[in-house]
């Protein structure tokens, strides 16, 4: 279920935002999702991440946090009022283009196969936490489009 107000829409089972701010907020027939990495509710955990004792990345696993991002995402836009074909546009930020673009395309296609919403990648230095994938979301939930 949500939190709905007026300062967006807060998912009970998503995970805690690091920040100041909403898994999302509806205006209109537009749902805006905040950038969902692939952490999981109620702990520090980000599946396919082995940190040091400093808190660096040591390895990590790209299909794992696609898998775990695409299932946050999923999570935010039903505890939203929407589906997964609702999406109509993707920001993608790897921190890591040429190693894990392909991986992350793949899984993509596979996620996406029959919704195809519009979609830009682009490579960053970092995220606020140790993760190698945020995705930004943008669903239409009302008459179709």
């Amino acid at each position: 279920m949500n939190e709905q107000g007026d300062k967006g829409i807060m998912s009970g089972e998503a995970p805690e935002p690091v920040g100041a701010y909403p898994h999302a907020r509806r205006v209109g027939d537009l749902l805006f999702l905040s950038g969902v990495g692939p952490r999981k509710r109620g702990s520090k955990e980000i599946p396919g991440v082995t940190l040091d004792d400093a808190g660096q990345i040591v390895a990590y696993d790209i299909e794992a946090q696609c898998r775990s991002v695409f299932e946050n995402v999923r999570t935010i836009l039903e505890s939203s009022g929407a589906r997964w074909d609702d999406i109509v546009d993707v920001l993608v930020f790897l921190t890591n283009m040429k190693d894990d673009f392909a991986a992350f395309n793949r899984l993509y296609a596979e996620h996406f196969a029959t919704n195809q919403p519009t979609r830009t990648t682009i490579e960053i230095n970092a995220l606020p936490t140790p993760i190698a994938i945020e995705l930004k979301v943008i669903a239409h939930v009302g008459k179709s489009i």
